[in-house]
């Protein structure tokens, strides 16, 4: 049988940007903006009673209005983010608050975090995965509560992988 054994518009490979190289996770595809999966609407909450709060297996419990909150030393950081979900966006910038600040004179014997938000959405870590310069507070989570257990947060309870390492194909329960 004669013919091409090649369909049209086969290119070959998908070569990888070189200056992309090594900064996307297998798996992953990069996108320019964010495909968010919600977990209902976005939250809209008054200034006035906007307030972030450090909880549970701490002392002290902490606690700041909005203008307390952004009176707070800000840094700016670029990251890479890369979604369970498989995108993976590149050189975000962010504002933010650095976890260590926020942590700045509480004692705790907790070792894992619930980070929650208005709606009642969640997401749990360990909380060495927020401390020596690794997180800032940047958008919508309205506090922190640290836990001497882990306890699954939102997407956590519905199948996602409670760690979720992109780089080790981690999306979902069992990966």
């Amino acid at each position: 049988m004669a013919g091409n054994f090649i369909s049209r518009g086969f290119r070959g490979r998908r070569r990888e940007d070189p200056a992309v190289a090594g900064r996307v996770p297998p798996g992953q595809y990069l996108t320019p903006d964010f495909p968010v999966l919600s977990a209902g609407p976005t939250p809209r909450t008054p200034l006035a009673q906007w307030d972030f709060a450090i909880r549970g297996a701490v002392q002290p419990t902490q606690r700041w209005t909005w203008d307390e909150f952004r009176a707070l030393p800000s840094e700016t950081v670029t990251v890479d983010i890369h979604c369970v979900t498989k995108w993976s966006k590149l050189d975000t910038v962010w504002e933010g608050v650095s976890v260590d600040t926020l942590l700045d004179g509480v004692e705790t014997d907790g070792a894992y975090v619930t980070a929650f938000s208005d709606g009642g959405y969640t997401t749990n870590l360990p909380l060495a995965d927020l401390q020596d310069g690794k997180a800032w507070v940047a958008k919508w989570v309205r506090g922190l509560e640290i836990m001497p257990r882990d306890r699954p947060g939102f997407w956590e309870s519905l199948g996602y992988h409670d760690y979720g390492d992109p780089w080790r194909e981690q999306r979902y329960q069992g990966d």
